[in-house]
């Protein structure tokens, strides 16, 4: 009896994933706080193990690094989370009461779960700002945002938020898929 064959994406997920079990066996060593021998077998087995039990979904990805634009994000990352914390210890250390939060729903433009991973990681990692869901299917981010009380800073927000994927997607992104973001070409 013949078998039947999977589409290539999952075929591939149940199979070797070198890079997976490599980064497993590195939080291993990394969590025994000593690199000997045993830590790093054992690290690997355990690697090969959670890979083969729990393995991870094939990520579609056509983009290659650009590495001004990603210096440009880091930069900005870096700027932004100064400036956020600056913001964030004066909302709380001045008397009176916090100013309004709102929650706010943002459609990326891309379609990439990859895309919609890294902007939301890079938005909850700045103070004020949290992610809250993310609905991969639709390609929608909800952020609580601090200090967003009123419709022009909600507004201000869902930019931010945007601009951040533009960022992303310039920095990692295939010419297409920055053309697409930005509106015009890469």
């Amino acid at each position: 009896m013949a078998r039947a064959r999977l589409p290539r994406p999952l075929a591939r997920r149940g199979g070797w994933q070198p890079r997976a079990v490599l980064l497993v066996a590195l939080v291993w060593v990394l969590l025994w706080d000593r690199l000997s021998l045993g830590n790093v077998v054992n690290g690997l087995i355990l690697g090969v193990v959670i890979t083969r039990l729990f393995p991870l979904p094939a990520i579609g990805y056509r983009g290659r690094l650009h590495p001004l634009p990603l210096l440009a994000l880091v930069g900005r990352f870096l700027l932004d989370l100064v400036r956020s914390s600056v913001e964030v210890a004066w909302v709380v250390l001045r008397p009176g009461p916090l100013p309004p939060s709102s929650v706010i729903e943002v459609p990326l433009r891309t379609g990439s779960e990859l895309y919609l991973t890294l902007v939301a990681t890079v938005v909850g990692l700045e103070p004020g700002s949290t992610v809250i869901e993310a609905r991969r299917t639709a390609g929608v981010l909800f952020v609580h945002v601090l200090g967003a009380g009123d419709d022009a800073a909600r507004e201000r927000a869902r930019e931010k938020v945007l601009s951040v994927e533009r960022a992303v997607v310039r920095a990692v992104g295939s010419e297409p898929e920055i053309a697409a973001c930005t509106g015009g070409p890469a």
